[in-house]
């Protein structure tokens, strides 16, 4: 089987697997779609032990960054006016996710910004019964905690994508 038709079927038949548990057993424990957002950035950082490093770091990096904006802005601790205080620190902790790019771990700046993306449009656009979504659980020691969730998800995704290249390396040969 060539190494594409090899990679294909790993990728669908650990997709599969993920989606199983994702949906049942790991039900609230981990999302999705962020997992694969994670898996695909596995690959696109190199598909290799490096990269499942790079790629976990960067990730959960970008939403612990994205959870902290998020804090500030739910709490302006700074007492800015309300027009300026998000735009404000968003650009500091955007600062924050380019210029940590000379660590190794943390050079690949897209990484970085899929876990903070992901994080915030999950927290923002993830409503709860109250009203308040996951913004209220910013400071939770839980799977409540919009950070927590999305970095299990990462961690277990970018897994997945090193499971299924060397699932595809087997089933290449």
């Amino acid at each position: 089987m060539n190494q594409l038709t090899a990679l294909s079927v790993s990728i669908a038949a650990l997709g599969g697997v993920w989606v199983f548990l994702a949906l049942g057993p790991l039900a609230g424990s981990a999302l999705v779609w962020a997992a694969f957002i994670a898996w695909g950035a596995f690959f696109h950082t190199g598909g290799d032990n490096a990269a499942l490093q790079k790629t976990i770091v960067g990730m959960v990096y970008g939403s612990v960054i994205a959870g902290i904006a998020l804090f500030l802005i739910v709490n302006n601790p700074a007492g800015l006016p309300a027009a300026a205080a998000a735009p404000v620190y968003v650009a500091v902790t955007v600062f924050l996710l380019v210029i940590v790019a000379g660590n190794t771990l943390l050079s690949v700046v897209p990484n970085n910004v899929y876990g903070y993306a992901a994080t915030v449009a999950y927290s923002l656009q993830t409503p709860t019964a109250d009203g308040v979504g996951p913004l209220a659980s910013l400071t939770s020691v839980s799977l409540a905690n919009p950070v927590l969730l999305l970095s299990v998800s990462f961690v277990i995704g970018a897994a997945f994508g090193l499971a299924s290249g060397k699932l595809a390396g087997v089933l290449g040969k």
